[in-house]
């Protein structure tokens, strides 16, 4: 097994959460690669900022009632 073969396939999970790049669109490969740039950046900066984005992955938190 290589090494470090799951922080590849972590970053490939984090990239697959963009639309476009999840079937290969792109004709050309400098727009593919400008294309997974961007998709890191917007990564990177969800990381930075901490923003939370609920997605169809995500499970919906029960919602409590009180029963009176």
């Amino acid at each position: 097994m290589v090494k470090r073969r799951w922080v590849v396939e972590r970053t490939i999970g984090w990239l697959m959460h963009h639309r476009r790049l999840v079937r290969d669109y792109e004709a050309r490969p400098d727009n593919s690669a400008s294309m997974i740039t961007l998709a890191m950046i917007d990564n990177l900066a969800k990381r930075l900022t901490a923003e939370t984005t609920p997605t169809w992955r995500e499970p919906l938190q029960p919602q409590h009632t009180q029963n009176t």
